[in-house]
């Protein structure tokens, strides 16, 4: 019972974030070389997502408090969905001053969203206990290797394009790795194909190596959806 409350609370803060730290994106001149456009970044629409987002995992944490409060089913996915909730709460405030920082955390909500969506096996109440994490989850594998594109180009590691392929290359991998392993929910790949396409909109016209990539990384994800429904 308790950590059902817990949970609720955790997903209204974290839904209620936004209000109190307004983010449009990283700040290009926080890093040192600035960020302006930089190709691994999904077209603004994409981030819209954030909405069903925030509302999926309200209901979620809401019927397990009202129907399912005591099922073991949904108490293991608790713990870790909390802990990631907890530490995304803030993640606006601070990454609108301090991107290093920011990148850590969304790799620590990534960590906790997946241990959460590993553990939703239960049929039965797939539709507010599967999606609404296997989706969170799916945003924040591809947002945290975005963060990571941003870290390698924004610190002058490697140029803005040669940082987008390294990032969309890995995301793909990582996506593909988890989606093959989880058969029971596309929504988690499904998510990752959203992002990508969105980071094809934004390059549409530019580096073809990206596109190519993206669009490669589409066709893989959509393969292995399709084996998962």
């Amino acid at each position: 019972m308790m950590k059902a409350f817990l949970l609720l609370l955790a997903a209204l803060a974290f839904a209620a974030a936004p209000f109190f730290s307004p983010f449009d994106g990283f700040d290009p001149n926080l890093y040192p070389v600035p960020q302006e456009n930089p190709p691994v970044q999904p077209a603004g629409y994409a981030f819209a997502i954030w909405g069903p987002i925030y509302l999926g995992l309200i209901i979620h944490a809401g019927f397990g408090l009202w129907k399912r409060k005591d099922d073991p089913a949904w108490d293991a996915v608790r713990l870790p969905l909390i802990l990631s909730l907890v530490i995304g709460a803030p993640w606006l405030m601070v990454a609108s001053q301090n991107p290093p920082a920011a990148t850590a955390m969304i790799w620590a909500m990534l960590v906790t969203a997946l241990w959460a969506f590993l553990k939703t096996t239960n049929t039965q109440d797939r539709w507010v206990l599967q999606t609404p994490v296997a989706v969170y989850a799916g945003w924040l594998s591809a947002a945290s290797f975005v963060s990571v594109g941003l870290m390698l180009a924004g610190y002058g590691l490697v140029s803005e394009d040669t940082a987008a392929l390294v990032a969309l290359a890995l995301a793909i991998v990582f996506a593909f790795f988890i989606q093959s392993r989880t058969h029971r929910a596309p929504e988690y790949g499904a998510t990752v194909v959203w992002a990508l396409v969105a980071i094809m909109v934004a390059n549409w016209g530019g580096n073809a190596a990206i596109l190519g990539l993206a669009g490669a990384g589409i066709i893989a994800l959509v393969f292995s959806w399709g084996r998962s429904s």
